[in-house]
């Protein structure tokens, strides 16, 4: 039988287990062991195999994934994201759309002790959607803007999607991490301004905002010194990285240690359960990340060995797009393929398919790794994937469908879609800060 045929075969019976429910990362590890099987035999698909996992999975550099895991936790679990929010809304509540600009902000800011956007999105719903539904919010706007703002997370450091990206392409974790800095707050702005929009056009949705507390300058500046451990954080995060003090590794050590002691100073009463807790979802989730990417090792292995990778990366090559055109297409696809796939295996399936297609093209290899990871994040608030409103569902009351979460996501995805645009036009955006680091 033809390879490219196997090869097609392969990724058709990929498609029918996803469908079927079968994990991803036992549905990738599955397809490309029997694929590589059918082409060398059995032995040599199960030493090719081992040794492919063995090479991806023991980098040093992925010992940041379950760190920055943990931080976001341990912050969690220390009420770090309730002071945060409290303090943002002190200070935006009382104008239109106030507390839901509070909270997109407060999103970002969790976003610098948790690499997690799943995690972020469902600690706010928790937190936020009931404060702004006691304001008059919709229900769908308030969950909707709880789901979207996680992903902010997920672009600024730490960010468990740099991280992968850095490992399966090569490229330097530390600059990706700070190129994520940028993009991450011009989302916060589009998202603060699309809620703006939505209170003079749908004002019915978000009201009554002024009917919240008003405080003085001086409370206000008090709560924000409250959040001195989010603040402190951010800085051996951005500080650490940027300065060239630390890794990214090195400064995920250093912030999850100052959150642990930080835990057990404040919560020495129920220390256990709390610690308990975040070790075991670290523990879990570290080794779902981590399932994923041993499959979509094999299975991009398995594709290689096809040769329907280079054939793919010669058509499009032999299609002789721009440089923009390339870019404008892969985004597209990219987007198309959240709808159906989480962000970790899109990342771990096409880097090795699309990466030397962007090396023969030239390009900033780090403002495509920042185009590609926010055209991913798409995927987090679309359906039906979504993981995201999944999330923000997981703890929402009891008379907030999913449905209602999908439809109170859709205009922080054209918000989304729109900052994609303006990165693709406006490529220093990503590159500037990652130019300016010491000790890359």
């Amino acid at each position: 039988m033809d390879l490219v045929t196997i090869a097609i075969i392969g990724i058709a019976v990929l498609v029918v287990l996803l469908i079927l429910g079968v994990h991803i990362g036992v549905a990738l590890g599955m397809v490309g062991i029997v694929g590589m099987v059918s082409i060398v035999g059995f032995e040599a698909s199960m030493k090719s195999a081992t040794d492919t996992i063995y090479h991806k999975l023991s980098s040093f550099e992925l010992i940041t994934i379950p760190l920055f895991i943990l931080m976001g936790y341990l912050a969690s679990s220390g009420g770090i994201s309730s002071s945060v929010f409290e303090a943002l809304n002190r200070w935006v509540g009382r104008i239109k759309g106030g507390i839901g600009i509070a909270t997109v902000a407060s999103c970002t800011a969790f976003g610098a002790v948790t690499g997690s956007s799943l995690v972020t999105s469902s600690v706010f719903a928790s937190i936020c959607a009931p404060e702004m539904r006691k304001y008059g919010y919709d229900k769908k706007l308030a969950y909707g803007i709880c789901a979207s703002g996680g992903m902010i997370g997920m672009l600024i450091p730490p960010s468990i999607l740099m991280i992968i990206y850095g490992v399966l392409s090569g490229e330097s974790t530390g600059r990706l991490l700070i190129a994520g800095i940028a993009p991450g707050l011009l989302l916060m702005i589009l998202f603060a301004v699309t809620i703006r929009l939505l209170a003079h056009f749908m004002p019915d949705m978000l009201c009554h905002d002024r009917s919240a507390p008003h405080y003085t300058l001086g409370e206000k500046i008090t709560s924000l010194a409250r959040c001195w451990q989010i603040w402190f954080v951010a800085l051996i995060m951005f500080g650490g990285i940027f300065g060239g003090i630390f890794n990214p590794t090195e400064a995920a050590a250093v912030a999850s240690s100052f959150l642990f002691f930080l835990l057990v100073v404040t919560k020495f009463n129920k220390i256990l359960p709390l610690l308990r807790e975040a070790f075991w979802k670290t523990a879990s989730t570290t080794c779902m990340i981590f399932l994923v990417m041993g499959g979509a090792a094999i299975f991009s292995h398995f594709l290689v060995l096809t040769g329907m990778t280079q054939d793919l990366a010669d058509y499009i090559i032999g299609m002789q797009l721009s440089p923009l055109g390339l870019i404008i297409t892969l985004s597209i696809f990219y987007i198309l393929l959240g709808c159906f796939l989480d962000s970790i295996s899109m990342l771990c399936i096409t880097i090795p398919i699309f990466n030397p297609i962007i090396s023969a093209y030239a390009m900033d290899p780090i403002w495509y790794a920042v185009v590609v990871v926010m055209s991913i994040e798409a995927g987090l608030i679309t359906p039906p994937v979504g993981l995201n409103v999944y999330g923000a569902y997981a703890v929402a009351e009891k008379d907030v469908s999913l449905e209602d979460i999908f439809s109170g996501v859709w205009p922080f995805l054209v918000a989304v879609w729109l900052s994609i645009v303006i990165l693709i036009l406006f490529p220093s955006i990503s590159t500037v800060l990652p130019n300016l680091m010491l000790g890359k």
